[in-house]
């Protein structure tokens, strides 16, 4: 009893230090002691076992405890009963959402609790973005929504210090470089190899400054890394939650009273914890998954745990523990003024254990890593054309349009239980249900853009399943328009494919000059893949183009007679050479396999002999022995690949404007090979599933390519479509590995390429949707493009694998001398990720039948990432982006880029769109090689702005329309 002063005085201590915001709010600390900042939070995973409105509302807990909207609502309830408290959070999905139910009393409670620093946003994002399946297109989407509507509704003291990335399967460079150029001090991690972190923990290098782009100077790119020493729960015996098992503390003098061996086993795990980390600052996560519906539960415990360690200390303990948060803890680490190791490479693949490589989620769900893929693309078009066309696009002939339900549900799509394909059945469907809603509000803002933009009254037509040729329009219609959108900043030809029923069309480009085109007959997988539905019996085939931001409009009219009498047809037989090609490429096949057997670069005057087939691993089932199986995340084969098939049946197709082999290793594992005029890649359009499972085997299917190229054991893949990174097999730059699985412990993460090369070829392959890759044997390189499995790998999902889908996806093949070989794949994974739009109109669609928003196309090397409505009226977000390879700093005039309207002003922002840049003030680190110090905020001339390689610069544009609220 005679100890409560001192611990009231204590608690008052930490309650007074809470004036205002930031590090200014931070609780005071004891120099000379063990400080333990113990961070109370909860981890809401935005859908895994339950969905989002589940998780949020409370629904299912038969199968997940689970109530967001009860966490946010006890936590604010507990941090208003006493001022020393602190919380941080993370998901602003779940927190938009509760906000927008709450009256104004709790708004303004909530507001103050964040002014005066005591609930705490981390991360700030919408979701808590993968880092290995996810484009950095999406992450900007995402992380962006989220700071804006932190920024919106509590200002300068919303916006996130530090990054909370404690959940994600592994870590990506590039995402170190966004957060480091969104203005955060640090981030945290939760999940590394099992490897690395011991062998970080016995150096203490679990604190490391992060370089995360060898491109930019540092500190541009730098980041303060900290990996967490238990994941991100509590530990052992210390959780309060009422989720957990553990007793709370008993501090009464009855026979249940245990604060001692309570507050013993605290100091013991500080003091253990302490040994592995350089300062006298360590950091306890104080929550988990869903932590929090019961706030007071945990709130309780802790106060009397800080209370009752604190008093030990007038008996000699040298521990001190506190309320915090990350970013206080971070402040601490920055005064400690330490030389930090520095960290060049990324943290992937992941493993938790021998044998437990989570690299199959790279390629889980292909179905839904494709929607994502093209829905991010889709999202850009729709922000582009709103831009360009002004508010009236959002009410404009055809409806009320909106892109914020496809930005939001774009957002939630970048979620580490997303596309990742780590969640269950019935959450993937509610992923793809939220995109499919998003598509149906953008695409009547598309319709309204352009008929605004071109002068039409035609409704738009959008054919959603033209991947397995169909469209009610085209089919029926003997004359119709075609709008081609393309949202890349240069001038594009297109293949324009469209199922129809006549043989003989005209097509007519926008100037009324007739184009080439030809109908060819719908291929058997095709047919296949419409069952039943019967659909067109031909394909109109066209090469389209358009230009910068901007469409052309085709008119296509069916004639009666004039055309061939004969069409092109699939041929079984061909007296000549396996081959097809154009005046870039000659692609051989082997006459008696069918087999892709060479690839020549006639530019190049190279080529290379490239072996390509599907196999499949059987996925490991597990046993008493070595239990782990393949499942959602790890992928663990039980032997090595077996062909689909040695040899394929083919069918040949060649016309003026294509020429194409089908190949058909089984009756569900089928392959065009690909070339048009003009084209510089091979196109490789697989169509996969369902994968057969009959047997009992699950089945890992890849596509392989053997080239006798000497690699070395190196290999090259990106960093969420951006940065390249070599990959050395069974290596790792910062620790020694210890090998157990050598072909999962080589998978790493493809989001748009991966190559191998040698000192004079390089062969990359460009892919539609991220997968997981490697180059298991010296030349050979491979990509994951399905997976169905039998097992659950327990790793929480509690469901296996077991997608019966057909999946359709397309690879770009290109062979170029190494040293050329960065200008073209740069350019074409862009063109991949965001590619031209086709709009279908039943009359004669826009009387403008061409239209560019820039009044001239961008540098090849220069590339428009973002152009979207702003925060404010009349405002703009936009990102420009050097896409690197050989082309140096380049300089344009922001003030006359566009057409559509008139910039007034520019403003420099940081990367995520919300801050300007001159606002941002970052803690500085120093390093072995020094401590590096941003040089200041040059003054901005819009009329020369200059981006050097691998530079995005964002800015808010101000700008009027020539018309009343648009063009």
């Amino acid at each position: 009893m005679a100890a409560a002063p001192l611990l009231l005085l204590l608690l008052l201590l930490g309650a007074a230090a809470a004036a205002g915001c930031g590090y200014q709010s931070c609780p005071p600390t004891r120099p000379g002691l063990l400080n333990v900042h113990l961070v109370p939070h909860s981890h809401d995973d935005v859908g895994w076992l339950k969905t989002v409105d589940q998780y949020y509302y409370g629904v299912r807990n038969r199968e997940q405890h689970a109530g967001v909207q009860y966490i946010l609502d006890s936590v604010v309830a507990e941090l208003g009963a006493d001022p020393a408290r602190r919380f941080v959070y993370a998901e602003v999905a779940f927190l938009s959402l509760w906000w927008g139910q709450q009256d104004e009393d709790t708004r303004s409670r909530v507001r103050d609790l964040v002014q005066q620093g005591r609930l705490e946003f981390v991360g700030g994002g919408w979701c808590m973005s993968d880092e290995a399946t996810t484009h950095y297109g999406g992450t900007l989407e995402q992380m962006g929504l989220g700071r804006r509507f932190l920024r919106r509704h509590f200002g300068p003291c919303g916006t996130p210090r530090v990054g909370w990335q404690i959940d994600p399967f592994g870590h990506s460079r590039e995402m170190a470089a966004e957060l480091a150029q969104m203005g955060y001090d640090g981030v945290f991690l939760g999940r590394v190899d099992h490897q690395d972190k011991v062998a970080r923990a016995q150096c203490q290098e679990l604190e490391l400054l992060w370089r995360g782009s060898p491109s930019l100077d540092p500190p541009n790119a730098d980041i303060f890394t900290g990996i967490l020493p238990n994941v991100y729960d509590p530990p052992p015996g210390l959780c309060w939650d009422q989720l957990c098992s553990d007793p709370p503390v008993v501090d009464g003098d009855g026979p249940e009273r245990n604060v001692d061996e309570v507050v013993s086993s605290f100091l013991r795990a500080a003091t253990a914890q302490a040994k592995l980390y350089r300062t006298n600052h360590i950091i306890m996560t104080m929550g988990s998954d869903f932590h929090y519906e019961n706030a007071h539960l945990w709130f309780k415990n802790l106060d009397k745990l800080i209370a009752h360690v604190n008093a030990r200390q007038s008996n000699g303990s040298r521990v001190h523990a506190l309320y915090s948060t990350p970013s206080c803890y971070l402040r601490e680490l920055h005064r400690a003024n330490l030389t930090w190791p520095l960290k060049t490479d990324d943290f992937l693949p992941y493993s938790d254990g021998p044998h437990q490589f989570w690299a199959g989620f790279f390629s889980s769900r292909p179905a839904l890593k494709g929607y994502e893929r093209l829905s991010l693309g889709f999202l850009q078009v729709c922000s582009q054309l709103e831009a360009l066309a002004g508010p009236a696009a959002r009410e404009g002939p055809h409806g009320c349009g909106d892109s914020s339900e496809l930005r939001e549900a774009v957002a939630v799509a970048q979620h580490h239980d997303a596309v990742t394909g780590t969640e269950r059945q019935h959450v993937a469907d509610d992923y793809a249900r939220r995109l499919s809603g998003g598509w149906g509000r953008c695409q009547v803002l598309v319709g309204n853009a352009l008929s605004l933009l071109g002068g039409s009254k035609d409704p738009p037509v959008f054919c959603d399943a033209l991947n397995v040729s169909v469209c009610p329009l085209t089919e029926t219609s003997t004359h119709f328009t075609v709008v081609l959108y393309n949202p890349l900043a240069r001038r594009v030809s297109w293949p324009v494919r469209l199922p129809v029923n006549g043989t003989c069309y005209e097509v007519t480009d926008p100037q009324g000059h007739p184009l080439p085109s030809q109908v060819v007959p719908v291929s058997g997988v095709t047919r296949w893949l419409r069952g039943r539905a019967g659909g067109a019996r031909g394909e109109l085939l066209f090469q389209a183009q358009a230009p910068p931001l901007g469409f052309s409009t085709f008119r296509v009219r069916q004639r009666s007679r004039g055309g061939p009498q004969d069409p092109p047809k699939w041929t079984s037989e061909e007296s000549g050479p396996l081959e097809i090609q154009n005046e870039h490429l000659r692609v051989v096949f082997d006459p008696h396999t069918g087999l892709l057997r060479e690839i020549q670069n006639r530019h190049g005057g190279v080529s290379l002999p490239v072996l390509q087939n599907f196999y499949w691993y059987a996925a490991s089932a597990g046993d008493a022995l070595s239990p782990q199986a393949s499942g959602a995340y790890i992928f663990r084969p039980s032997s090595g690949p077996v062909p689909v098939a040695k040899r394929v049946s083919t069918a040949l197709l060649k016309t003026p404007l294509v020429q194409e082999l089908h190949q058909n290793f089984s009756s569900w594992c089928s392959q065009v090979a690909r070339l048009r005029p003009g084209q510089p890649f091979l196109e490789l359009e697989w169509t996969l599933g369902p994968i057969p499972v009959g047997d009992g085997v699950g089945k890992e299917l890849i596509t392989h390519f053997q080239t006798p190229l000497a690699t070395a054991g190196r290999f090259f893949t990106d960093s969420n479509g951006r940065q390249i990174l070599e990959r050395r097999r069974d290596y790792r730059p910062t620790w020694n590995l210890s090998q157990t699985e050598p072909v999962a412990g080589n998978y790493y993460p493809v989001n748009t390429r991966i190559f191998i090369q040698d000192e004079k070829l390089q062969l990359t392959v460009l892919t539609d949707r991220s997968q997981g890759g490697s180059s298991v044997q010296d030349g050979a390189l491979e990509l994951m493009v399905h997976r169905r499995l039998l097992h659950d790998d327990e790793r929480g999902v509690g469901e296996a694998l077991d997608e019966p889908l057909v999946v359709r996806g397309r690879h770009r093949v290109l062979l170029d001398p190494a040293g050329a070989a960065p200008d073209g794949h740069r350019g074409r994974a862009q063109e991949m990720v965001t590619p031209p739009h086709l709009v279908l109109a039943a009359g004669d669609g826009p009387h403008l039948r061409q239209f560019s928003g820039l009044r001239r196309a961008l540098p090849p090397h220069l590339h428009l990432l973002t152009v979207a409505p702003g925060e404010g009226a009349g405002t703009l977000l936009l990102r420009l982006e050097h896409l690197g390879g050989r082309g140096g700093t380049e300089t344009l005039d922001i003030t006359t880029l566009f057409s559509a309207f008139t910039v007034t002003a520019v403003r420099e922002m940081a990367l995520g769109g919300d801050i300007p840049l001159e606002s941002v003030s970052r803690l500085l680190w120093t390093t072995a090689t020094g401590t590096p110090k941003p040089p200041p905020v040059p003054k901005l001339d819009p009329r020369r702005v200059t981006l050097e390689p691998m530079q995005i610069r964002t800015f808010e544009v101000t700008m009027s329309y020539p018309g009343p609220g648009g063009p």
